[in-house]
């Protein structure tokens, strides 16, 4: 058993808070080989994200895996960073700041920030702050849709391993998931239409591509949801904009390795809609709440390239929700979900009827 950490005296009569955080998967700090072989040091060696004898992966992860892939990943970083920096980061920062204000003006006083699962801000050190403001209730929202291990229990993990180093805990809630919940898909919906609205609707040799991150497919094999929930979202965002079954297709991209992960492929399917002469794709990320190295690298600028060398003439990149309005809804209405008998406001009766108007807000609210 680890050793507890040192904390300050309890104090009686200290006033209890509640906090929101949310979790992102993570960035480098530059897009540099160094600050990228740190990154994916951290990420890759979790033994959620690749399952396999830590011996033997060590090997490889040491030996070959971060003596070539940082310094082309660092390309890929650096092609898409802002002066502002990692757009996840800036992003996540600016949602957890617009959450904030949507549920102050609703009434609810909590706490909202933000941190990575791998760099910084690190999950246990925005825990340890947000205890050393005494937030004694705090909900963890991972910003990833659709629940996977590698992902969302990961997160959860570096949580609860933060929490067991210490004597005096925080009441800790969880989100799962949220791939079919009304408001976000709404969002979607939103995203979708409003992109059609400025670049028209195709009534032909059309495809609306619905990419999420890949998993190994042993993952869907030993009992992960991922896979389905993935699916799920896909139908009920083609539902909802009257999509026939031959006009979208849910895809998997970001495969890493030799083994066989989920299908179809992101990049294959481009390369074979553009042989077959589809003149259009329009591809979203539904999986993916804010703009990042995966979306804006690999699907804005290697997919569309992928398409139209293989013969294909239109491409478009919806972007993600970012700081949509409808977005921020959702997620102020299923943070709010979470948040029943929390007193989080001057009047805790009054909890139940703000629910409901954030949740009413959440699905007629525009962008």
């Amino acid at each position: 058993m680890s050793a507890l950490l040192p904390e300050p005296p309890y104090r009686h009569g200290t006033a209890q808070e509640t906090a929101i955080l949310l979790i992102n998967l993570g960035t480098p700090e530059a897009p540099t080989t160094p600050a990228v072989r740190r990154y994916l040091k951290e990420f890759l060696f979790d033994p959620r994200v690749v399952e396999m004898p830590r011996a033997l992966w060590w090997l490889i992860l040491n030996g070959i895996v971060l003596n070539v892939r940082p310094k082309k990943s660092a390309a890929k970083y650096a092609a898409i960073w802002t002066p502002e920096g990692s757009p996840l980061k800036v992003h996540s920062q600016r949602q957890a700041k617009m959450l904030r204000g949507f549920l102050g003006q609703a009434g609810h006083q909590v706490a909202v920030e933000n941190a990575m699962r791998y760099g910084e801000p690190s999950i246990a050190a925005v825990l340890s702050r947000l205890k050393t403001e005494g937030c004694t209730r705090i909900l963890l929202l991972p910003l990833y849709p659709q629940y996977s291990s590698s992902a969302t229990a990961s997160s959860f993990d570096a949580a609860f391993a933060w929490a067991r180093a210490l004597r005096n805990q925080p009441e800790i809630r969880t989100v799962r998931s949220f791939a079919d919940d009304p408001a976000y898909i709404k969002a979607l919906v939103g995203s979708v239409l409003e992109h059609w609205t400025v670049s028209g609707r195709p009534s032909s040799s059309y495809r609306l591509i619905m990419s999420f991150h890949g998993l190994p497919r042993f993952s869907l094999d030993k009992g992960d949801p991922y896979h389905c929930e993935c699916h799920k979202t896909g139908r009920l965002l083609a539902e909802a904009l009257s999509l026939g079954a031959d006009e979208y297709q849910v895809c998997f991209q970001s495969r890493f390795g030799r083994a066989r992960w989920l299908q179809p492929y992101t990049a294959t399917t481009l390369a074979a809609l553009g042989k077959e002469g589809v003149q259009r794709v329009d591809v979203i990320c539904p999986g993916f709440p804010a703009d990042c190295l995966e979306t804006l690298e690999e699907i804005a600028i290697e997919g569309k390239a992928t398409f139209q060398q293989a013969g294909g003439k239109e491409f478009h990149y919806i972007a993600c929700l970012n700081e949509r309005n409808d977005w921020i809804h959702a997620l102020a209405a299923l943070a709010a979900a979470h948040l029943q008998g929390w007193p989080t406001r001057d009047r805790p009766d009054a909890a139940a009827l703000e629910l409901s108007a954030l949740r009413a807000r959440a699905l007629g609210c525009k962008n």
